[in-house]
């Protein structure tokens, strides 16, 4: 299942990502406000170049001082085109990050949504591998007709239990038929691959010198292929990412998830065979916390920026790591706007995805600022932690 740690990884990718894109939209609007001081090549007036430059420093000047709040604008005693001007750039630049934002929220459900088709696709092409060895073991059989001849294990992925158990189980039918997963468009690519990476692969070499392989070792050969054929070859994983723009985001996600349901297969436990992993088992609640805590963190990100400034007085915020900024504003967000949520699992959540996202020093930092900002906000009572919230919430 897609658990919230990993939901706070994808809301994290895409909050870099939507500001990224107001950097992006910054620049634009300062190149606009630029241009519109340029010399009047078609004018026959002499121009005052000069004045021209300090016009537009004025103008970039008010237009920083604007960002966020239109009052100074209204009251700048500047020339009328340079107000003119940046007003017109502050519309530009929150026009598009409006834009952008929307873009990235939908985008991100999008691409969480989209994960079951992908892990199916990949349980799918093992499936289609094993269905093409039994097709060509068949061929041969026909050829030989009244000379039967040793096949030795080379039926070991046809039988493979782990897959059969899969293949008959009557949720992941259901369920490909409901993430419309079809390969029937790559038919040709199948035997390609098998010939090419499958076939000639050490784990699929040493898979065939097993006679009569026990549920474990059909499950290790399957999850082997998966980890070490599938998900390493460029060619097949081009196949991927033309299925999914978020395939680099969501590649070791989709890789899990179909590790788990061979996993799941390979127990004796009949019931525990059924169980394929879902977006999560509660998607409406989930979905509504992933998008409100991408929501929340855009939303609060100048009163979080000088929340981390203020702690950190001795160091240029403007150093301090991107990614760090990004992590302890959704740290934030998550402690005063969930209450449900423990504060000591925020935290612990936010110092796990600063360990794989950013620098090496960050996990002591982003550790140390957030307890001393959790205990701050909840003594000033914006941490307020309701029912399971109030566990280990110290």
């Amino acid at each position: 299942m897609l658990n919230r740690r990993i939901l706070r990884v994808k809301a994290f990718q895409n909050l870099y990502a939507f500001e990224q894109c107001k950097g992006s939209n910054l620049n634009i609007a300062k190149d606009f406000i630029k241009e519109s001081f340029l010399p009047d090549l078609n004018s026959m007036e002499v121009q005052d170049k000069p004045a021209l430059i300090k016009d537009t420093e004025e103008a970039i000047k008010l237009f920083d001082q604007n960002l966020e709040n239109l009052s100074l604008l209204k009251s700048a005693d500047q020339k009328p085109k340079i107000k003119q001007v940046v007003l017109e750039a502050l519309k530009q630049y929150h026009t598009a990050n409006e834009k952008d934002r929307e873009f990235m929220l939908k985008n991100m459900v999008a691409s969480a949504e989209r994960i079951p088709q992908l892990y199916l696709l990949a349980i799918s092409l093992l499936q289609a591998f094993a269905k093409h060895v039994e097709k060509e073991i068949e061929k041969k059989k026909k050829f030989a007709g009244d000379n039967p001849i040793a096949y030795a294990n080379e039926m070991n992925l046809a039988n493979n239990k782990v897959l059969k158990i899969i293949r008959e189980s009557p949720t992941y039918r259901n369920a490909i038929a409901r993430n419309n997963v079809d390969l029937d468009d790559i038919e040709l690519e199948i035997k390609e691959w098998f010939r090419d990476y499958i076939k000639t692969s050490e784990t699929y070499q040493a898979y065939l010198q097993i006679p009569n392989p026990t549920l474990e070792q059909d499950y290790e050969a399957a999850d082997d292929l998966l980890k070490k054929v599938i998900f390493k070859n460029e060619v097949i994983l081009n196949y991927f990412s033309e299925k999914d723009l978020n395939w680099t985001e969501n590649k070791s996600v989709v890789r899990s998830l179909a590790s788990k349901v061979l996993k799941n297969a390979s127990n004796p436990d009949p019931k525990e065979s059924e169980q394929l992993p879902e977006i999560a088992i509660n998607w409406d609640e989930d979905k509504e916390f992933f998008q409100n805590i991408f929501n929340f963190t855009i939303e609060n990100i100048d009163s979080s920026k000088a929340m981390i400034a203020q702690k950190t007085k001795n160091w240029d915020i403007d150093r301090l790591a991107f990614t760090d900024k990004i992590i302890i504003s959704m740290a934030i967000a998550e402690m005063k706007n969930f209450p449900s949520i423990p504060v000591k699992v925020s935290i612990n959540e936010y110092i796990d995805i600063s360990k794989t996202y950013s620098t090496p020093k960050s996990k002591q930092f982003v550790n140390g600022l957030l307890d001393v900002l959790a205990k701050e906000l909840t003594d000033s009572g914006q941490i307020r932690k309701s029912g399971r919230g109030l566990l280990d919430n110290k």
